[in-house]
């Protein structure tokens, strides 16, 4: 990490430059709002919010580095979507016997939405809190857990907000591409949806390359309930991921107003997009950073499949793979998700970076930041 950290000073600027703002709030550690207002770089653009945004990302690993509880973010929200892919598949299965109506399909994918949401929102309170704990040395996870308990009735509001908002977006989405939207756009998302779905389901991804020996229960014939969550599960929880990952971004500090600051829910979502037009490109940029790195280690499946191709051609490739390959995929599959909920993890810590960084005007993992967390 301290490799990482030289290559970051270096590299991309973050030096370490004195704070534009010298006078802080008792108590939050965060500065007046007449102080909040004169920071410079209002209008979020520019190579320095920019740097901010990579910078906050750095920032992220080295707290990470330091303070290994925060993996348990990690843990449980990839077991939150887990069970979301879980709760996909078994949707499909009741409705596909029951065949419900328009409403009781709408409640079924909000129930659902909203429990998913519910925990990942709560998580990430619990996560905020815990890296912004004034005690000496590394705060553990848990405790900012029990710290988020306090906040639940606006983490239940704003999770309900989500959910409702998600929804929408996905049916004007379905509306206007059926009716509104050049037909060039239409078939780009097929295409890239297609693509996608053919990716995931060959190997690396499909070790078996035969649904039947995946799916087919012993004995019996037919199919069993594993089709339901791979690839079906899966691929619903990826696109209602996707969806949050996009209100995510664009309002990334409700959160850290509701809880360190003890707003109330109309005045942290308008608080965050106050924050936002300060700092928008450094939250793009530390998404867009962050999305490389997991794109880079999802790209590294072709390597996989042309050495397998490349060794055994028709087994691989064709037909059922070798056990030692079957292997190689699952470690592979293992290292991705692990990967991407660590990054998921250095993202949340660089949101809570990001908006210290608007409050002070502080570079992130500067020494007075540093000095301050």
């Amino acid at each position: 990490m301290r490799f990482i950290s030289v290559i970051a000073d270096q590299w991309l600027g973050l030096c370490r430059k004195p704070p534009a703002v010298h006078a802080l709030q008792t108590g939050n550690g965060f500065p007046s709002e007449s102080s909040f207002e004169e920071l410079p770089d209002g209008g979020g653009g520019g190579s320095g919010t920019i740097r901010r945004g990579i910078g906050a990302a750095f920032s992220g690993m080295r707290t990470l580095n330091r303070n290994r509880q925060l993996l348990w973010f990690s843990l449980l929200s990839g077991l939150v979507l887990a069970g979301n892919a879980i709760g996909q598949g078994a949707l499909w299965y009741i409705n596909r016997n029951i065949q419900p109506d328009i409403i009781r399909l709408y409640s079924q994918d909000f129930l659902l939405g909203f429990a998913t949401l519910l925990f990942l929102v709560f998580l990430f309170a619990g996560l905020i809190l815990s890296i912004s704990s004034k005690k000496g040395g590394p705060a553990s996870f848990f405790e900012g857990l029990c710290g988020a308990k306090k906040y639940l009735k606006a983490i239940l509001i704003w999770s309900l907000v989500l959910v409702l908002t998600g929804l929408l977006i996905e049916r004007i989405y379905v509306y206007c591409a059926i009716i509104w939207f050049p037909h060039e756009l239409g078939l780009l998302y097929t295409v890239g949806d297609g693509f996608f779905v053919s990716t995931i389901t060959q190997f690396p991804f499909n070790w078996t390359l035969d649904w039947n020996m995946l799916t087919e229960i012993p004995g019996y014939g037919g199919r069993s309930l594993l089709l339901l969550v791979y690839p079906f599960g899966v691929l619903e929880t990826l696109h209602f991921t996707v969806i949050t990952l996009f209100m995510f971004v664009l309002t990334p500090f409700v959160v850290p107003l509701l809880v360190l600051e003890q707003k109330t829910l109309k005045e942290a979502v308008v608080g965050s997009f106050a924050l936002m037009k300060k700092t928008w490109a450094g939250v793009v940029a530390c998404a867009l950073f962050l999305g490389v790195i997991v794109s880079g280690v999802f790209l590294t499946h072709l390597l996989l499949q042309a050495a397998s191709g490349i060794v055994n051609p028709f087994q691989t490739v064709i037909f059922h793979p070798p056990g030692t390959w079957i292997a190689l995929a699952l470690l592979y599959n293992i290292a991705l998700l692990i990967v991407a909920f660590v990054v998921a993890t250095i993202g949340g810590i660089a949101v809570r970076d990001l908006y210290f960084s608007a409050k002070t005007g502080l570079m992130p993992g500067s020494v007075e930041t540093e000095s301050l967390h």
